[in-house]
């Protein structure tokens, strides 16, 4: 398959501190990548430098053979890059069904509005029952759906998850892998940041480890899985 997203030498500081440093990476189309790493990594940081929220110093990211570093995020939106963000980021006093129509204001995605909200309450059922509910009032696993089908609403191509299992009850986690599949198995390329580290690398196609702001190790998911470095450091075994 070909590469969708391509990162190259990323360099991101905030003030005087480093946060990536040499960060290259891969993502084919279709394909699951997984970035894991403990807290402070630079996890959060590169997902938001490939979104267009922080602008890197060095380096290079293209999409679809297009050079889009520096670009402003709207601009990243509108190129087919998705993002649900870490703590869900709800519009909390806004009803949930004008939660998912934000989502679909994307000048590539306005014309099938109608339509993007009814795939939305098909995938998310609960949300349907809770359509004039205000977002806040939701529970943590319903606003994780919430933020799911509004980046939806938008019509990725490529849909970046950060840390999507924070928080949430453990029979709600597995529900949240089980939709990233299902996501990916219906076409869309997902680039996934996660420290649950078994769930996220069973899924990964290709998967990288980030260390203090620098990729340390990479491979299939499976080879992350069986390395001894990673079983130690993530795995506790």
């Amino acid at each position: 398959m070909s590469e969708l997203l391509e990162v190259r030498d990323l360099d991101l500081y905030y003030g005087d501190a480093q946060a990536l440093s040499g960060v290259s990476l891969t993502v084919r189309e279709k394909d699951v990548a997984v970035i894991v790493g403990s807290n402070g990594a630079g996890k959060s940081s590169l997902i938001r430098t490939v979104a267009g929220i922080e602008r890197p110093r060095a380096g290079s990211i293209r999409f679809k053979g297009v050079e889009i570093a520096g670009l402003p995020s709207h601009q990243v939106c509108e190129l087919g890059i998705g993002q649900v963000a870490e703590g869900r980021q709800v519009f909390p006093t806004m009803s949930v069904e004008e939660n998912l129509q934000m989502g679909g204001l994307l000048k590539r995605a306005r014309a099938r509005m109608k339509a993007g909200l009814r795939e939305a309450y098909d995938m998310f059922p609960r949300l349907e029952e809770r359509k004039r509910q205000a977002a806040g009032t939701l529970s943590g696993g319903e606003q994780q759906m919430l933020a799911i089908a509004r980046a939806l609403m938008g019509r990725p191509e490529l849909l970046m998850f950060d840390e999507p299992s924070l928080g949430l009850a453990p029979s709600v986690v597995q529900e949240m892998f089980q939709i990233i599949r299902r996501l990916n198995q219906g076409g869309i390329t997902v680039v996934l940041v996660e420290q649950n580290v078994a769930a996220s690398l069973k899924l990964a196609r290709e998967a990288y480890v980030l260390e203090n702001g620098s990729i340390v190790l990479s491979g299939s998911g499976a080879e992350l899985l069986a390395d001894d470095r990673v079983r130690k450091a993530y795995l506790g075994l």
